[in-house]
């Protein structure tokens, strides 16, 4: 069994909160008058700083950390990360997908049709030109895209190298960096956005590199943060632009959000296990089930009770939502999550012969 690293659930729980924070406060300026605390709203989710998307970004620098060292030492180790990413995703994302399907024409007034249903049902429909029916799903696909380069790696024997990570990083940076004044079509700064989301992951393993692998040093780290933090304000910049539209993107709290994620995980690792908070570790621990099933709680309060007049009643709002995200996923997390987790666990392939050298216990330390 992998061994957890607290430090990283609670980061997971960090993220898991900012991005339930986020759709909380948007629920309430977006479905009723805000009066005198429209702007203050609106200055905090999205002109100056949007806590969704550095919730994601960090997900994906945790990723970054723990996925490129979660291949087993067996006898079919790309199989068994497989089976097991599979295990660890799909179940709990179906099920967010029949909730979704009995509460949202109740609730929101929504239908989706069959082919969107089904094209959603496998994590690619970004790929396939399908909208996502939850918008929290697009996520997703970009933690598949890393999956599957770091099964190619893995499978060419580049994800053990070195430098592969760092270079992966450097080179990124620089082909965004040099296309900043070159390239005027906006369809390609999305694919650029798409390239800083890898990256942030990449930047994540190379982080581990060098706090827990002992393959790089705080150099590597540091260079990499600098042309990361340039990639991605002219990402920011050049997709969202700064006239902003009141609809919580912009290039001032989209460049924030990914430079104070990179800043806040360099934080944490640096500091390993001092870094832990208990309560946010567990938080970290159900974190995807929070990501799925934390919008259905907040509707569900929302449709019956909704948000409150006044800044204490949407302060109770949030919190309610919150703590309702938390007990539900739980629940989830105890009876679809974990269990299906471990039923993957039954289908892995023996352990290698002891003449392939086993991998140091540090780098399958936070794998789950």
């Amino acid at each position: 069994m992998h061994k957890r690293l607290a430090f990283v659930d609670t980061l997971r729980g960090i993220a898991v909160l900012s991005v339930v924070l986020q759709h909380a406060l948007e629920q309430i300026v977006l479905n009723q008058p805000t009066g005198n605390y429209y702007w203050a709203f609106h200055h905090a989710l999205g002109e100056y700083f949007n806590f969704g998307r550095f919730g994601v970004v960090l997900f994906f620098f945790v990723s970054g950390f723990v996925i490129p060292y979660s291949f087993p030492n067996s006898a079919a180790p790309v199989r068994d990360f497989a089976v097991s990413r599979f295990f660890r995703l799909y179940p709990a994302y179906w099920l967010s997908l029949v909730v979704l399907l009995v509460l949202s024409p109740v609730i929101e007034g929504k239908s989706f049709p069959l082919s969107h249903v089904a094209a959603n049902a496998t994590m690619f429909q970004m790929f396939m030109g399908i909208p996502n029916i939850r918008i929290a799903y697009w996520t997703l696909a970009v933690e598949l895209m890393f999956y599957i380069s770091c099964i190619f790696l893995f499978a060419t024997g580049f994800l053990t190298r070195r430098l592969t990570a760092f270079q992966i990083v450097i080179a990124t940076c620089v082909v965004g960096i040099i296309a900043f004044p070159v390239v005027k079509i906006h369809a390609v700064w999305g694919v650029l956005e798409l390239a800083l989301d890898l990256t942030a992951m990449f930047f994540g393993k190379v982080i581990r590199d060098a706090v827990m692998e002992g393959k790089l040093n705080w150099r590597h780290v540091g260079i990499c943060a600098v042309l990361y933090v340039i990639f991605a304000a002219g990402v920011a910049y050049k997709r969202y632009g700064v006239d902003y539209q009141e609809n919580f993107f912009c290039a001032y709290g989209m460049g924030a959000a990914y430079i104070l994620a990179a800043l806040v995980f360099i934080g944490f690792a640096a500091l390993g296990e001092k870094a832990a908070w208990s309560f946010m570790s567990f938080v970290g621990t159900i974190s995807f089930s929070i990501y799925l099933m934390g919008s259905f709680a907040m509707i569900v309060i929302f449709y019956f009770f909704g948000a409150g007049n006044g800044p204490l009643q949407w302060l109770l709002f949030a919190l309610a939502v919150v703590a309702a995200s938390i007990l539900v996923s739980w629940v989830t997390y105890l009876t679809v999550e974990k269990p299906c987790i471990n039923f993957g666990h039954r289908f892995r392939s023996p352990r290698a012969f002891a003449s392939v050298p086993l991998q140091p216990s540090l780098r399958s330390q936070g794998a789950e």
